[in-house]
């Protein structure tokens, strides 16, 4: 009679596996993230990102209708700012005309449907690369703040539906929730990353941007002073809830893979949507070990994106979205 109960009676065929399927993933779990340049015809590959691209507004217009046909309907822009631009405070950020400011326009022009996210932070403006003010070898907390809070009324000027801070500032979310409600801004959401570790798996994503900090005297030389600590786990939960009670509609983890437990962690004790990133160094490290043949790309792929679900994420900022989705369809 041993054993009643058979677990492997449940996955004796495709079928039934797919009908007991505990996690699934589909197109309206991801978020793209894009890379805009200025100029006009412009493609260009990330070389540290195989297949992925820094593109001007007229590539991303087509990009945007590629990638609602495909079922995706979340973008998250970045841009790289010339050098003639960078500065300290981040002035460029509040341009009216300024290249983000643009993008948010070009998509929604492009796919009104689209839902477009926009990153609030100075490091693609600065020109010391910080996410903040520098100033006699510090980080400026509430003066970077205010600048976020004027950034974030400046992205919802030109369309912006979510703005997504991810400097990682003390206070920054109650004060651009404060900043878009006096402007009337008050249906504009905020998706903070509200853990990102001070992790080197950003490498391949400040080559697409030219966003890493500089090496000069009372300049710091990381982000660690504000960024989080890769070692702590509760530190996490205690910056998800203060941003939550500051205004925040979802709460991120970043990176993905390396920190699924805090995920789960963040999980069980929130009430709002949980989204992760999945880095450019956890993209390039799987287009790396593909290439040359040591993993199965798409198989790997899909387990990544699964195991990230199933720890907890509502939605996934991954450079893998299109990849997925064509494996899905196939």
């Amino acid at each position: 009679m041993y054993p009643i109960i058979r677990n492997r009676r449940l996955r004796t065929s495709d079928a039934i596996r797919r009908l007991v399927r505990e996690t699934i993933i589909t197109p309206d779990d991801f978020l793209v993230p894009l890379f805009v340049v200025e100029g006009k015809g412009i493609k260009e590959e990330i070389p540290s990102m195989p297949n992925y691209y820094r593109m001007s507004l007229d590539h991303l217009e087509n990009e945007v209708k590629e990638l609602w046909k495909m079922g995706l309907c979340g973008v998250l822009l970045f841009v790289k700012v010339p050098e003639k631009l960078k500065d300290n405070e981040g002035k460029e950020a509040l341009n009216p005309k300024g290249l983000m400011q643009k993008a948010i326009k070009t998509v929604k022009q492009a796919c009104p449907n689209m839902l477009v996210m926009t990153d609030v932070a100075l490091d693609p403006y600065s020109s010391y690369g910080h996410d903040g003010i520098v100033s006699n070898g510090k980080i400026l907390n509430d003066e970077t703040a205010e600048v976020l809070g004027e950034m974030s009324v400046s992205h919802a000027e030109a369309g912006a539906d979510f703005v997504a801070p991810s400097d990682m500032m003390d206070g920054r979310i109650l004060t651009i929730r404060e900043a878009l409600d006096d402007e009337g801004f008050v249906d504009t959401g905020i998706m903070s990353y509200s853990a990102k570790y001070a992790s080197a798996f950003y490498g391949p994503f400040r080559d697409a941007l030219d966003s890493a900090p500089v090496h000069l005297e009372n300049v710091p030389k990381d982000k660690k002073t504000y960024q989080m600590d890769p070692a702590n786990r509760f530190e996490a939960l205690k910056e998800a809830e203060m941003d939550i009670d500051e205004g925040a509609d979802i709460v991120m983890v970043k990176p993905g893979l390396a920190y699924l437990d805090i995920v789960r962690e963040i999980k069980n004790e929130v009430e709002v949507p949980v989204a992760v990133y999945q880095v450019s160094g956890e993209y390039a490290m799987l287009k790396a070990a593909a290439e040359k043949g040591w993993l199965d790309h798409d198989t790997v792929m899909m387990e990544q994106l699964l195991s990230i679900k199933r720890a907890g994420a509502n939605l996934i900022a991954t450079y893998f979205a299109k990849d997925a989705v064509r494996v899905m369809n196939s």
